[in-house]
């Protein structure tokens, strides 16, 4: 591997495993709003968003993390307001300071029309743009692409910040097009387990602790929870059922961190907490188990990044791929047999819907843990779905292709169909 491939792959995992606190759409956009009052100086009078379809959706149902169990975008962006406009730099995790007076503040502006929220079309599927005013005087900021990627900084009539969201996406895409599996396995044998470390760490820590918390207490619908409880403790269980419960807990608005993967907490939990429990059982030392991390979580950036970061299909599935791959890997799976693994697992779950970001996401992260974990076992036994079956070939990487190609343009219209159904004329 050259040495720039090599850089190129350490920048990607820096760039995709950051920390976010809850469910990253309500995060970016009380991160939005933050800055936004920020920028405007004093405490809005009024707030209006405009946001793509997909943010929306992925708001909807999902708890706000620490607002009293408020749901929804007006409560994301009031909280973001007050809380988090004196910690714009803490980014995702924006509202992890939030005080009982904030929080009272907030119910009482959701209560008051305090905020409009508009459904943008026309722009990407990660798209919020929001303005606050505060007697003459407005600003203004966008967010495009990726959760934390302002575009535009705006108050009154004066831009204090642009850039062009595409140059900067393409070159961190660029660096994505020298992913592939053979790639991937190849940089994890190789890598200077000094120069991921610390994310990693960080990681296998902050996720696992959110999968302990699930179980630990009542969240949602207790997925987790009921999965150990109904199929017992063995290592294929249990795999799925931590992963569900940091799913439960996130979704329900606990306020612990997680590391994200591809802009979702859920997929990051997902590519990395069956991988723990398979080392753990597996007996491998840390190192090894570190080399499988990096193939779980860049193969399920290299599936994300042919279907974008926010579609109708769901993410539990390209993250489960990843999983899948480094149960593979840590069994000392060859390319062929982690390439195997990732077929058979679209080849049964590539077409789970996302309908927005809530409590059935846990559910969803345990069929697709299931799938992979099964795919894995078909691997052992020498047998893989074949070539011309559905969208199976047998070139992985078209494989990959097709699945990206599926989540992208062929579930266009479902997406739009899902969004109708979840909102009517709500914005």
């Amino acid at each position: 591997m050259n040495k720039e491939m090599y850089t190129a792959f350490i920048e990607i995992l820096k760039s995709e495993l950051v920390p976010a606190l809850g469910c990253t759409e309500p995060g970016a956009i009380a991160y939005a709003a933050a800055k936004a009052a920020e920028t405007l100086g004093d405490f809005p009078e009024h707030m209006s968003i405009k946001c793509s379809g997909n943010i929306i959706k992925n708001v909807k149902g999902v708890v706000v993390p620490n607002s009293g169990g408020l749901r929804g975008i007006e409560a994301a962006a009031i909280l973001g307001a007050i809380a988090g406009e004196c910690a714009t730099d803490h980014k995702l995790e924006v509202l992890n300071h939030v005080t009982k007076s904030d929080l009272e503040k907030t119910k009482i502006l959701v209560q008051e029309n305090f905020c409009k929220c508009m459904l943008q079309d026309g722009e990407s599927n990660l798209y919020i743009d929001i303005v606050v005013t505060c007697r003459e005087h407005s600003a203004q900021v966008i967010v495009k692409d990726s959760h934390t990627n302002i575009v535009l900084i705006k108050k009154d009539a004066d831009i204090l910040f642009e850039k062009n969201s595409a140059e900067i996406s393409t070159e961190l895409e660029e660096k994505k097009k020298l992913l592939n599996v053979k790639n991937i396995i190849d940089f994890a044998d190789i890598v200077k387990i000094d120069d991921v470390r610390d994310m990693l760490d960080y990681q296998v820590c902050v996720n696992t602790a959110i999968a302990e918390e699930g179980l630990a207490n009542e969240y949602g619908a207790s997925v987790g929870k009921t999965l150990l409880e109904s199929y017992g403790n063995d290592i294929k269980n249990r795999a799925k059922a931590k992963a569900a419960a940091g799913s439960d807990a996130r979704m329900a608005g606990s306020s612990m961190p997680v590391v994200i993967n591809s802009g979702s907490g859920n997929q990051g939990i997902t590519v990395t907490v069956p991988v723990v429990e398979y080392a753990k059982e597996l007996g491998v030392s840390e190192e090894r188990m570190y080399r499988a991390l990096i193939i779980s979580n860049l193969i399920s950036i290299h599936i994300k990044k042919y279907i974008g970061k926010l579609s109708a299909f769901c993410g539990a599935v390209s993250a489960a791929c990843g999983s899948g791959a480094a149960i593979t890997y840590l069994h000392g799976g060859s390319f062929e047999d982690i390439s195997s693994t990732i077929i058979n697992t679209v080849g049964n779950v590539g077409g789970i819907l996302c309908d927005g970001a809530k409590a059935s996401c846990a559910a969803k992260i345990a069929s697709a843990l299931d799938a992979a974990i099964m795919a894995h076992s078909m691997t052992t036994q020498k047998r893989k779905f074949q070539s011309g079956e559905g969208i199976v070939t047998d070139d992985i990487e078209k494989t990959i292709e097709n699945i990206g190609y599926i989540g992208r343009d062929g579930m266009r219209e479902t997406d739009t169909e899902i969004l109708h159904l979840m909102i009517g004329d709500e914005c």
